[in-house]
């Protein structure tokens, strides 16, 4: 796909990333390599971090979401250390634990603004 919106929920012990487009969705999950929430090694953040970076890979648009205040850290890392990345997160809101097809509707009603200025692929 070459036109991904991307929700990601996360908090400190793992993300979800839910990658999708109008006709297609792909999601995975992350796993911090920390066992102790709020309490993980830097380096062990700093892993975390970069693996949902290179997980959103390729997308135009990025909504982070999630309790806490995981979803923040990840955003000013990005910013310092993963500009592209930083420059494709369009919003970052608070939410409980949804299942990842709660997530996809979540991310899908929120980009629909995005979809109605985009041109459609196919017609292209």
């Amino acid at each position: 796909m070459s036109t991904f919106h991307a929700v990601v929920w996360m908090d400190h012990n793992e993300a979800h990333v839910v990658m999708f487009d109008r006709e297609h969705i792909q999601a995975q999950r992350i796993k911090s390599r920390s066992h102790h929430k709020h309490q993980g090694k830097v380096g062990d953040a700093v892993s975390f971090y970069q693996d949902i970076a290179k997980a959103l890979n390729g997308t135009h648009e990025v909504l982070l979401t999630g309790p806490g205040l995981a979803r923040q850290e990840f955003r000013t890392w990005c910013q310092q250390q993963q500009s592209a990345t930083a420059q494709v997160i369009v919003d970052s809101i608070a939410s409980d634990h949804p299942s990842d097809a709660q997530l996809a509707a979540l991310a899908k009603q929120y980009f629909k603004k995005f979809d109605v200025m985009a041109p459609n692929p196919s017609q292209a």
